[in-house]
């Protein structure tokens, strides 16, 4: 933490509200019930600065369900639903120490993951659930039996999307060439969307060959992702998407303090910057770019 960088008393306070956006635009990726307030306080907020449209993302069953049910009640929500890639290793392989909302779990073997994915598929043939996701690969703190089970869960999320029509959405942490290896394997579904693109360059130009959308997050402000802005500046214009991932992952200058949709300008005015155009100009394309990347 810098010098000049808020202290201590206030990492628990929500940032100010940002100047509003003039072209309303969507958080591609956000996690609603994770965040502190009522929805309809976070779409309020959200809808006072120019963020008119949020993309719920599922990560568990109760969460997907949720996701699913939100999405119904709000006409701004979509919904996305997955078993995120470190919930798969948990439900086969139990978790003793309980790191997830759930607690601790006991080993559920393949069967348990079985019976998961068929929820998903259930959640995903719902009209309002417009995104299989976030599911992908994990490398942060995974061993090879929870690679080997993250990767099942992967393949078995591809297949649930292109079976429904629905949008791929992919958390990719240190698993970049095991997630385009399994992409390719597979066939990735007609749209698909890397959340909280996390890549560099290089790897933005796979993704455009590929027609993958590249989805950027809050981090892109960061003092250390220089890899990240190099990446923003060459993605095709009309693959670019934007999102909070809130609570996580806020922008620059509140790094560390609670995100939340509304705080999309502030990443966006970032990213404008970093592509050398003005705010209006890609808040019009991000707009564009996440209904047709989510079909709405």
């Amino acid at each position: 933490m810098s010098s000049n960088a808020p202290g201590r008393s206030d990492k628990h306070t929500a940032p100010p509200l940002p100047e509003p956006l003039r072209v309303p635009v969507a958080d591609s990726h956000t996690h609603l019930d994770m965040q502190s307030g009522t929805v309809e306080e976070a779409l309020a907020k959200a809808a006072s600065v120019g963020v008119t449209t949020v993309v719920q993302v599922g990560c568990d069953l109760a969460g997907s369900r949720w996701a699913a049910e939100t999405a119904a009640a709000h006409d701004a929500v979509h919904a996305t639903v997955a078993l995120h890639p470190n919930e798969a290793p948990r439900i086969v392989h139990g978790d003793p120490d309980g790191w997830s909302r759930q607690g601790a779990r006991q080993p559920g073997g393949d069967p348990a993951l079985d019976d998961a994915l068929a929820e998903i598929d259930r959640l995903a043939a719902l009209p309002q659930v417009k995104g299989v996701g976030e599911t992908g690969l994990d490398y942060f703190r995974t061993g090879p039996e929870g690679k080997e089970a993250q990767e099942r869960s992967f393949r078995a999320h591809i297949e649930i999307a292109k079976r429904h029509g629905k949008t791929l959405v992919i958390h990719d942490r240190d698993a970049h060439t095991d997630v385009l290896r399994v992409l390719k394997e597979e066939g990735a579904p007609e749209r698909t969307v890397f959340h909280c693109y996390s890549g560099d360059a290089e790897m933005a130009e796979i993704c455009a060959r590929a027609g993958y959308y590249m989805s950027f997050a809050g981090n892109v402000t960061f003092k250390n992702a220089q890899n990240l802005r190099d990446a923003l500046a060459v993605a095709p214009p009309e693959l670019v998407l934007v999102e909070t991932d809130a609570p996580f992952l806020t922008p620059a200058p509140y790094r560390g303090r609670p995100n939340a949709p509304y705080l999309v300008p502030v990443t966006v005015r970032a990213m404008a910057d970093v592509r050398g155009v003005d705010e209006d100009t890609l808040a019009t394309a991000l707009a564009a770019n996440t209904a047709r990347a989510f079909g709405y």
